[in-house]
């Protein structure tokens, strides 16, 4: 069985984008990459024999929900989370530390661990890192992140503060506690918008030493060019031979900006979650498919798209689902948001890979739909 290794194989002349592979016990993955989120170990709606399909090579679950219900001895008793959800490619399980974090109400935190309540039934449950750990070694993912505390982005300083110096210590319990040889773990840099905490968050965090580093607290409601703008210090300070996830973002603009700083992971709820309101992402930007303008309109839901949903079906026909509330409609628009931020990592790869990354992103950023992203 292969153990987990990164390698660059591409530089973009013009910009610190950069193609890679990612090997792990479960195959390769292509990076720049964006990976389909499947919460509660399925990506909603959809088969996996349709996410293999879309070309999807890497499924992101979550440790907090899989430990709430089925729970992870359950997962374990199948056979670990790649046979309970019949999936063969590579599988990532992020902590929970940002669920558990978001229930402002519901958790009490120490240096020793965080106390909180299920959202299913109330029940108390205490995690400390090294519980954590044990969660996710018996869930059997490829890569495991370890539990981090994540300030909101409404925080003060000296919370940040507090929450990049508890980050590391239990960075170094995860890792102390985390002995499955099969599964990766990634580290998780945060300190907000702060560039002195991010810098301090980086330095703490690679001096530990992990396989891949995450980079979280980001897309939490603070302003996009500021983000970029802190992002771009976070991603020159990290190790260039290690692979750099950017947690939680996936909305075009961000992820090709991002892409052309230098990072090779993200992942995002937005496709699912969008397509389940009757919303669709397209080259044109986003399209609601409740509007009326689509009643006759029997062109493919986007025509610089080959996917399933754009090759087979007309926006009329997707408006109709939508407004009717069949469930056709969110699986429709599902495959075709995922297939498209999919698509977009592609085209970037390739664009990497024959020198030409810079003018595709500015074309990309001059186009009819950047602004609506």
């Amino acid at each position: 069985m292969q153990s987990f290794d990164f390698s660059v194989r591409q530089l973009d002349g013009a910009t610190s984008a950069r193609c890679g592979v990612l090997t792990t016990p479960h195959g390769t993955v292509q990076t720049p990459v964006f990976m389909p989120v499947g919460t509660r170990a399925t990506v909603k709606g959809l088969t996996v024999s349709q996410l293999s399909e879309l070309g999807a090579e890497v499924l992101l679950s979550n440790a907090y929900h899989l430990f709430l219900r089925p729970g992870h001895e359950v997962i374990a008793a199948s056979g670990g989370l790649h046979a309970f959800m019949n999936w063969d490619r590579v599988i990532l399980t992020d902590s929970g530390g940002f669920q558990i974090f978001s229930l402002v109400e519901t958790f009490k935190l120490t240096d020793e661990g965080v106390r909180f309540r299920s959202i299913i039934d109330g029940e108390s449950h205490f995690w400390t890192p090294e519980e954590n750990m044990a969660v996710q070694q018996a869930l059997g993912s490829d890569i495991a992140m370890v539990l981090d505390v994540c300030p909101p982005h409404s925080a003060e300083r000296s919370e940040i503060a507090e929450a990049v110096r508890r980050s590391a210590d239990w960075a170094r319990r995860c890792k102390a506690a985390h002995t499955r040889e099969d599964q990766a773990l990634f580290g998780i840099v945060q300190g907000g918008l702060d560039f002195e905490l991010r810098a301090e968050s980086v330095q703490l965090t690679v001096d530990i030493g992990f396989e891949g580093y995450g980079i979280g607290g980001y897309s939490v409601g603070e302003p996009h060019d500021a983000m970029l703008e802190s992002l771009e210090t976070v991603v020159k300070a990290l190790p260039a031979d290690r692979p750099r996830y950017l947690m939680g973002v996936g909305t075009p603009t961000s992820m090709l900006s991002a892409i052309a700083m230098g990072v090779d992971m993200f992942d995002c709820v937005l496709p699912t979650r969008t397509a389940r309101t009757g919303t669709a992402l397209s080259s044109q930007g986003r399209m609601n498919l409740k509007n009326a303008r689509y009643k006759r309109d029997f062109s493919p839901l986007d025509p610089e798209c080959h996917c399933p949903t754009c090759s087979g079906y007309t926006r009329s026909y997707l408006r109709h689902l939508v407004v009717m509330k069949e469930m056709l409609g969110s699986v429709l628009l599902s495959i075709h948001n995922l297939a498209f931020l999919m698509d977009l990592t592609a085209t970037a790869r390739e664009a990497i890979a024959e020198q030409r990354f810079a003018g595709f992103l500015e074309d990309w950023m001059a186009g009819s739909g950047a602004d609506d992203y």
